[in-house]
């Protein structure tokens, strides 16, 4: 999968930009708040419908406008298509080959990406909704069953509570309507936690081997806590989400919520027995998430057919020349790579060698080098 151009309305700091992306290697350099990450940001809106930095559209208008456009053309083998998210006012309209795409998960997973970004560690050591978040964001791109699955849960998830209050407050004896939709739930809650269990076991079957080669550090492994006893038996899971409904009914009518189900749900970092978000150091978080996201390389291919693109937001900087080079052992030219970064300084000559090098300078792009075509 390779994304061959996008063209900017009205999106963040830039009133309009076109770009043309190398197959492999796209570099974007300049000072510090000049745009390098809006364009990083544009690409994952694109392929995701929603930023990773903002629940907000309106922050990802200019200034100046009430709308913005993304339009990008994405490549797979031979074939080639257009992928284009419009914003006026408060609607948000998505495309694929100029046709209006009703459901948003007939749109996701027409481009594929891996963010690195450095709010990533805050996975590990912020709230599990943001673990919780980024389960949802990397299945949704390889199942579009997921996305519908995980919608209609929320909204189910949010009938049953709202009738859990009714309940409260009106002192309802009648249970049937709440027996409907905690029926509804469980069939979506076990998908989801199906879902997740494959995707995690899946991530496990690499990610340790993946940290010891950066890291010469053996054993990480993510463990998934979820609020019920969990199974690998999709019969078994709705069995266990039913008797913790039945078991703990008054309980949630008196809270006014669901308290049981994957929304509620977590899951850590561990090096042996050391759960990461509380004994590991920031060099150990960055790094283990550096390696969650390289599992998931492999895990497209395999699910997906094609490889993700690549997008490393001032990632280099951090690490040192050691570590930095086996990231680089990950990045060959089978997959599409788009890095930020203050300069060229911190990125080695052979990821170099072939790339585009792209000089940002205040929401404007300035293409450098005869290799830039």
């Amino acid at each position: 999968m390779r994304l061959t151009k996008i063209n900017l309305l009205n999106f963040r700091n830039y009133k309009k930009c076109n770009i043309k992306f190398n197959e492999t290697v796209n570099v974007f350099i300049g000072n510090n708040f000049q745009g390098k990450t809006n364009i990083l940001e544009s690409i994952y809106v694109l392929a995701l419908t929603k930023s990773y930095r903002t629940n907000n559209d309106d922050n990802l208008k200019n200034k100046d406008s009430d709308n913005y456009k993304i339009k990008g053309e994405v490549k797979t083998g031979k074939y080639a298509k257009t992928l284009e998210i419009k914003v006026l006012a408060n609607e948000k309209k998505v495309f694929i080959n100029d046709t209006n795409i009703k459901k948003i998960s007939d749109y996701v997973s027409n481009l594929n990406v891996i963010l690195f970004s450095p709010e990533d560690i805050e996975k590990i050591k912020g709230s599990p909704s943001l673990r919780r978040d980024l389960l949802n964001i990397e299945i949704s791109q390889i199942s579009k069953q997921y996305i519908n699955n995980y919608n209609e849960y929320n909204k189910i998830l949010k009938m049953r509570n709202d009738y859990l209050k009714l309940i409260y407050t009106n002192s309802i004896s009648d249970y049937r309507y709440l027996d409907i939709l905690t029926d509804n739930l469980i069939d979506r809650a076990a998908f989801i936690y199906n879902e997740r269990s494959l995707f995690i076991n899946k991530i496990n079957n690499r990610i340790g081997e993946i940290y010891e080669k950066l890291t010469d550090i053996s054993g990480l492994k993510i463990i998934y806590e979820a609020s019920i006893d969990f199974s690998n038996n999709i019969d078994e899971l709705k069995k266990r989400l039913r008797e913790k409904y039945q078991n703990n009914l008054q309980k949630e009518i008196i809270a006014g919520m669901t308290l049981y189900g994957p929304h509620r749900d977590d899951f850590h970092f561990y090096i042996d027995d050391k759960d990461l978000k509380y004994f590991g150091s920031q060099g150990q978080q960055k790094l283990s998430m550096i390696a969650f996201k390289l599992s998931e390389i492999s895990i497209f291919e395999e699910v997906v057919g094609t490889k993700p693109i690549l997008l490393l937001d001032d990632i280099f900087s951090e690490l040192d020349k050691v570590k930095k080079n086996r990231l680089i052992n990950y990045i060959n030219e089978d997959i599409q790579v788009i890095i930020t970064a203050n300069d060229t300084a911190g990125i080695s000559k052979k990821l170099l060698k072939n790339a585009y090098i792209f000089k940002v300078e205040n929401g404007k792009i300035i293409a450098k080098g005869d290799n830039n075509g």
